[in-house]
């Protein structure tokens, strides 16, 4: 083994460090704070420009949001570090399963297959209008 190889070895050792520490650093996650009324309807806003809102509803984790649309439920979810939404007929999310203060509302999208937003109750029985 001569200088110019045992050179060439430290080289490549270190910039493979490099690259295992860049990757470490860039996969952590930034802390998601949790989504208000406001922020839910700007999201809503952002995703669906062409369906007027007409009620929402937080998680009361602030990992999601439901709103009424017309005829449809438009679905807001944390995915990863992000925010995943998605448009389901109103009539599905009133019938979605509410357990233990949980909404489960089945997408039947592979990306996102289901929603489980933590609400006080559900249906709602706010006076809101429910039928679509």
């Amino acid at each position: 083994m001569n200088e110019a190889y045992l050179i060439q070895l430290a080289a490549s050792g270190l910039a493979v460090a490099l690259l295992v520490g860049l990757a470490a650093w860039a996969s952590i996650a930034r802390p998601n704070q949790p989504l208000t009324d406001a922020q839910a309807r700007a999201l809503f806003a952002e995703e669906f420009p062409a369906k007027p809102v007409e009620a929402v509803w937080v998680a009361e984790d602030g990992k999601g949001a439901l709103a009424k649309s017309g005829a449809a439920a438009l679905v807001i979810c944390r995915f990863g570090d992000g925010f995943v939404a998605r448009q389901i007929p109103w009539g599905q999310a009133l019938s979605a399963a509410f357990r233990r203060g949980e909404l489960c509302i089945d997408l039947a999208d592979v990306a996102a297959p289901r929603a489980v937003l933590a609400l006080r109750s559900w249906p709602p029985s706010d006076g809101r209008d429910l039928a679509a």
